[in-house]
């Protein structure tokens, strides 16, 4: 494991933010296979090329998928998060058209809902220690 941090740099600020995403299938349906995870990838890797972020790793199971994303602080995660799914559910069923419901059913690929958490850095309670030791002005 790579232990050195990579930072980035933006015009004014250096920054190094990640996000743990977790995207659910609709109704938790089983419906990917190898192939679909090795599709979802490349269509990740190109929303997050959009949105000046990088896709760092992406794995997942038959219902769901987990992303470890590196993204700059002008992104609104919502907003990444929004085409991350909208795009990849337009462009997977375009690439496996199994993945197609019949239409008297929703056509949605993914829950509505998604997890995103905070990863990488100090642990919260290395933060807050550091903060509490710094010298205060006299």
């Amino acid at each position: 494991m790579d232990t050195k941090q990579h930072y980035r740099a933006g015009r004014h600020c250096v920054f190094i933010l990640h996000a743990h995403l977790v995207f659910v299938t609709k109704y938790r349906g089983n419906v990917f296979g190898a192939e679909h995870l090795e599709s979802l990838e490349g269509i990740f890797r190109n929303v997050c090329a959009d949105f000046e972020a990088e896709l760092e790793e992406l794995n997942g199971e038959g219902d769901h998928v987990h992303l470890l994303v590196n993204y700059p602080p002008k992104v609104a995660l919502s907003r990444l998060v929004n085409s991350l799914k909208g795009v990849s559910s337009r462009r997977l069923k375009l690439m496996h058209p199994e993945l197609v419901k019949p239409a008297y059913q929703k056509n949605a690929l993914w829950s509505p809902s998604y997890f995103a958490g905070s990863a990488g850095g100090a642990p919260i309670s290395v933060v807050r220690q550091y903060i509490e030791q710094q010298a205060r002005p006299h």
